[in-house]
């Protein structure tokens, strides 16, 4: 039994899926599936049923792959420990981003911070908070980027900056004449929400008071941010879009952006760790370079502005 063996099977439990663990793992599907197969016969016992898609853990697979969580996670802390003591700029750092804070962050710093720091394998997971939430605390990544305060004695969390709300209104929509938004401008009918279980809707659900959306969003609340923006621009609805989405408009689709008026609805943005994590240096360096490729005045909470 190795650890990498062990880093398999957890690669499978988290993917469901062959291919997609061996491609997480860096190695080829047919060596993945090799060691995991070593592994079971190593053990006599079978740890996946591959007779289901996707791929799941048998009974014994379950109770070996709590165990299997709990070494390769003080196994990786070792290494960390070392690591941390030289300073080092080497390894694996994996982080979970939410798929609102993403699309837009990431551009800013990402390239940049690997070109810096080219023996830092800096890996990118985008997930739910909830899903972030879970990675975290079994130790299948290194730090989470969330939107949401995190209120646990097992996790710490550092605010990294405040991001705004906008409205993104067609043309055809009646609030297009206004120059700011107030949430009694707005009703569920025309409104284009992401699915249940994003903290961006949840967020802004609570701020306009619409829970009677639920209703009216059946057809609607599936589907990315991306799409309705389109869907805002062939001249449908309203969406709501994060701050660091409007440096990626052209002057044409800023013509669409509408602020809210004051309050102005504001989500915090934080990079959350666990409370045993010890990496330090490479979290440091990407916390001031996160920072850094924001607007400054998104670095601080303005009276007008109110966390949601």
């Amino acid at each position: 039994m190795t650890l990498q063996q062990l880093e398999y099977i957890l690669a499978v439990d988290n993917f469901r899926h062959f291919a997609k663990a061996a491609e997480h793992c860096r190695v080829t599907q047919p060596t993945l599936s090799m060691m995991i197969q070593k592994l079971e016969d190593e053990l006599d016992v079978k740890l996946f049923d591959r007779t289901v898609q996707p791929v799941q853990p048998t009974s014994a697979g379950r109770k070996v792959i709590e165990q299997a969580k709990k070494v390769v996670y003080e196994a990786s802390l070792i290494k960390s420990i070392v690591s941390e003591e030289e300073q080092s700029m080497k390894g694996v750092f994996t982080i979970g981003v939410l798929p609102t804070i993403a699309p837009y962050l990431l551009p800013l710093f990402f390239e940049q911070f690997k070109e810096k720091y080219p023996e830092l394998d800096l890996r990118v997971n985008e997930m739910k908070t909830s899903a972030c939430l879970t990675a975290l605390t079994d130790g299948l990544i290194d730090a989470a980027i969330l939107a949401t305060e995190v209120d646990s004695k097992q996790l710490n969390e550092e605010v990294l900056y405040y991001e705004q709300f906008f409205g993104y209104v067609s043309r055809k929509e009646s609030v297009f004449k206004n120059e700011l938004i107030r949430t009694s401008d707005i009703n569920g009918e025309r409104l284009w929400l992401l699915d249940e279980g994003h903290c961006f809707r949840d967020q802004l659900m609570r701020f306009c008071q619409m829970e009677a959306v639920k209703l009216n969003q059946v057809a609607y609340h599936l589907g990315s941010m991306e799409t309705f923006m389109r869907m805002v621009e062939s001249g449908m609805g309203i969406t709501f879009i994060p701050e660091l989405a409007t440096l990626q408009l052209s002057e044409s689709q800023k013509e669409l952006v509408r602020p809210f008026a004051v309050p102005k609805p504001t989500r915090q943005i934080s990079i959350v760790t666990r409370a045993d994590f010890v990496r330090f240096s490479v979290l440091n360096l990407l916390k001031e370079t996160i920072r850094k490729s924001v607007p400054k005045e998104m670095l601080t909470l303005k009276g007008t502005q109110k966390v949601v």
